[in-house]
């Protein structure tokens, strides 16, 4: 379908607008309608087309942006219904409406453009066999890490290489959280309420603190990468809720920082897929992105390690992703495409049947810290549990006791070890009477290429 008509009496080229129907007004909503505003012109240019919305559906009107003359409707649907739509931007979020907005707009005959992890990860698979099923292009870029065009990276800059591995910060709440921790020694539950207050965290914080939003995420780009469908129900998912200042400050003395981390590697068994604290190395550009920047590192067998930084939420970022999607698939239209770059999770492309590894199995080193008592023979003890079970320990540090405690922080480093045997191993720990409490657990990345 292309966008450019040919006028007979001139010659000249006439190039029509690509219509846009953008359902959602909040804060990327308005963005992106304020982005194509500002911008028009050179966004014309680069879309070989101007992007013109036509019709807005949003439940109210939002003082962020002036919609002027602009149709707007309360029912979402009838922006799907509208003749006159050729592409649907949905920002509504959600799972259950969103869905069957997105289905009837591709049933319909058009594109859609999404900023909604949760609907790509969960039911991308479905989507994407409807939208090749009916000829349609169904775009995601700022599903993943806001501005930061990651997805096109994975997709065509990478395009040559075999992925191994790729982690990442792709939730800024729980970035910013650890930062703060971290850099002024606060506890969890303080910085989460300042995060709440800031409009970085909602009022039910479960999605960003405990991995839901970043498992979402590795989906995404675990199926681009590794070419695997999207499998949601797969990822390992731990969350930020039971880290403490003692364990960061403790890092820190180590030579490393803790990150909530997205971890996605192809390896011999298969596909690991997990979300979870992680200590990195203090000197590794991953563990200096603080604050709410997220930041994915990528190893590729041709380029080696790299890094993609930037803002992952927020307006004008991920508009940005929106609005660039918008353009690709404009470009499309005029060369009369569908996709120049198809997704990897269209019905028509084969994808890989690689198993999901089991936790049980995946092996890294680890953090371990226990309160015990200090008196002789409970270091022996611990030792040999870990023999027992065939964990080779990297270094054991026991700290001074505080004041007034009968019990001493110890702090073991592990050689690589599978889960599964460090969960026997901790068990038994945690059952002797020397030991008070139970043992943080914490896996160590070195992220080397």
């Amino acid at each position: 379908m292309s966008r450019v008509n040919i006028t007979a009496a001139t010659g000249d080229s006439v190039v029509q607008p690509v219509r846009i129907g953008l359902c959602g007004l909040g804060t990327v909503g308005s963005g992106t309608f304020n982005l194509l505003q500002e911008n028009a012109e050179a966004i014309a240019a680069r879309a070989q087309a101007p992007l013109a919305i036509v019709h807005i559906g949003a439940r109210r009107d939002n003082p962020a942006c002036d919609t002027g003359d602009v149709r707007v409707s309360r029912d979402i649907f009838a922006v799907v219904a509208d003749p006159e739509v050729d592409v649907l931007v949905e920002l509504i979020g959600g799972t259950t409406v969103a869905r069957e907005l997105v289905e009837a707009a591709i049933r319909s005959g058009k594109h859609v453009v999404t900023a909604n992890k949760a609907l790509i990860a969960e039911y991308g698979n479905e989507l994407f066999a409807l939208a090749a099923e009916h000829n349609v292009a169904l775009r995601y870029e700022a599903a993943v890490a806001g501005g930061i065009p990651i997805i096109k990276a994975l997709r065509e800059g990478l395009a040559g290489n075999h992925i191994e591995w790729l982690a990442g910060i792709i939730n800024g709440t729980g970035n910013f959280i650890l930062s703060e921790m971290r850099e002024h020694r606060r506890e969890f539950s303080d910085v989460l309420a300042e995060a709440q207050a800031l409009g970085y965290a909602e009022a039910d914080p479960a999605f960003d603190v405990e991995g839901i939003d970043a498992a979402h995420k590795l989906v995404i780009l675990a199926s681009i990468a590794f070419g695997i469908p999207l499998q949601f129900a797969s990822v390992y998912t731990e969350g930020i809720t039971r880290l403490t200042p003692q364990d960061l400050d403790y890092a820190e003395e180590l030579g490393y920082r803790v990150k909530h981390l997205g971890i996605a590697k192809q390896g011999p068994r298969g596909v690991e897929l997990r979300v979870h604290p992680t200590l990195i190395p203090a000197d590794r550009l991953l563990a200096n992105v603080n604050g709410v920047k997220n930041a994915v590192l990528v190893e590729g067998s041709a380029v080696g390690p790299t890094l993609y930084y930037g803002a992952g939420a927020g307006g004008k970022p991920t508009a940005s992703a929106v609005v660039a999607d918008l353009v690709d698939l404009a470009r499309d239209l005029s060369a009369g495409q569908v996709s120049r770059v198809p997704s990897l999770s269209f019905a028509n492309e084969a994808l890989r049947d690689l198993p999901i590894v089991p936790m049980a199995e995946v092996e890294t080193p680890w953090y371990l810290r226990m309160e015990a008592e200090d008196r002789t023979g409970v270091l022996s003890r611990i030792a040999t549990i870990f023999s027992d079970h065939g964990i080779s320990i990297e270094a054991l540090i026991q700290k001074a006791p505080a004041a007034g405690q009968t019990t001493v922080p110890l702090i073991v480093l592990t050689n690589l070890a599978a889960q599964g045997r460090v969960d026997a191993a901790v068990t038994q720990i945690e059952a002797l009477d020397t030991i008070a409490g139970q043992v943080v657990r914490i896996r160590v990345e070195f992220l080397d290429g």
